[in-house]
């Protein structure tokens, strides 16, 4: 039997009477009314329920009782962190692993089983534990501040054209890097680099570029940094490599200064000492906008600071950087010393010294720690 339907005139077949077909009409009416009705309310229930059971910050934005809420659970408080300072050192101070730099005799007899770690916030607060005041040669981070010195006297466009921005790919020492690169040092965090950053350093002479260099150390402490004599003498003997680069790099016109000159001065401000609380004030002046928060003195102006983390997010942990960077986000530096310097910006500045370093020459404790505290406190900048 067909049934056909077509626009609003019906044909009823043979055998059907017309008030039959009228009445069939009307039932499939009545039917198609009855299960919309019955799909509009499934869908009404379903919405309720789904709205009962959604978690409040699904439903827009928060409201003004679980912002505070949020807020407080996240709250850097002196309490919390204090819990996850003593958890981070209780967790890795009974770790072996890495070994002291050798290749610097002055370096291979330090106490391995130094380790302090120290957090520094903006306003100037302290948190620390373990061997706070023991100190280390600087090395490698004091490349962080002689670079600062230099995009402060000479501006942003100098560093980047003169000296570079850019990893090298290649060792921290790399001589091969520099042909490369047509003479560029690339970054001023690899040897190269800190050479050219202190030829650079204006000064009229020697003596004069040292007593800048130290006392801009100082200024970012906010003390007068003692210098390791033990260390300089130990490497002012031997540091061959970096005059030889100091000589590549003036052949192609890149340095500021006398290049062996330059080479002297540079291994002077690596044998600064400085400890797991100098480099938390350091870290916390960088994080306080340049300025430093204990001495209340600015140090460095507010819009080259982004610069100077820029780089060392880029190349501040040697062959290791990017490793650094994935887990933590933030911006640091190391010395094969046994320090590192990692800064949250307008957070806090973490110090950690602890001599055992692994084959990137990074500091093993010194790295566990501080992305330890950065994860635990939820402070990856990169995270926010």
């Amino acid at each position: 039997m067909n049934l056909k339907c077509e626009s609003t005139d019906t044909v009823y077949p043979k055998g059907i009477n017309k008030i039959k077909g009228e009445k069939m009409q009307k039932d499939i009416q009545k039917f198609s009314l009855i299960k919309r009705g019955m799909l509009t309310l499934s869908i009404a229930c379903t919405s309720l329920i789904l709205l009962s059971t959604t978690p409040v910050q699904a439903k827009g934005p928060l409201t003004t009782e679980a912002k505070a809420e949020v807020s407080a659970t996240n709250a850097l408080t002196e309490e919390r962190i204090n819990a996850v300072l003593k958890e981070a050192y209780e967790k890795f101070k009974d770790n072996q692993d890495g070994k002291n730099a050798d290749y610097i005799k002055a370096l291979e007899v330090v106490d391995s089983k130094i380790f302090g770690i120290t957090l520094m916030t903006p306003d100037g607060k302290v948190y620390e534990i373990g061997d706070t005041n023991e100190v280390v040669s600087i090395q490698s981070i004091s490349k962080v501040f002689t670079a600062a010195k230099v995009i402060q006297e000479k501006g942003e466009t100098f560093l980047q054209e003169k000296i570079g921005v850019n990893a090298t790919g290649l060792a921290f020492n790399s001589i091969i890097a520099l042909e490369q690169h047509g003479g560029s040092a690339s970054n001023p965090f690899v040897n190269a680099g800190a050479i050219q950053s202190t030829s650079w350093v204006e000064a009229k002479d020697s003596k004069e570029r040292w007593a800048k260099i130290s006392g801009y150390m100082d200024d970012f402490a906010g003390k007068k940094l003692g210098f390791n004599d033990v260390v300089y003498d130990s490497e002012v003997n031997d540091n061959k490599r970096n005059q030889a680069i100091s000589k590549i790099l003036d052949a192609y016109g890149r340095m500021g200064s006398d290049p062996l000159e330059a080479t002297t001065v540079y291994t002077k401000q690596c044998s600064v000492n400085i400890s797991s609380h100098d480099l938390a004030v350091m870290g916390a002046t960088f994080a306080n906008d340049g300025v430093n928060p204990v001495t209340g003195k600015k140090v460095l102006d507010k819009k080259y600071v982004p610069k100077i983390l820029a780089v060392m997010a880029t190349a501040g942990l040697y062959d290791n950087a990017g490793d650094w960077l994935y887990l933590t986000g933030t911006p640091a530096k190391s010395g094969v010393g046994g320090g590192i310097l990692a800064i949250v910006p307008g957070k806090m500045g973490i110090g950690v010294v602890s001599p055992p370093l692994d084959k990137f020459g990074n500091s093993v404790r010194g790295q566990q720690a501080a992305a330890y505290i950065i994860e635990k406190l939820g402070i990856n900048p990169l995270a926010q």
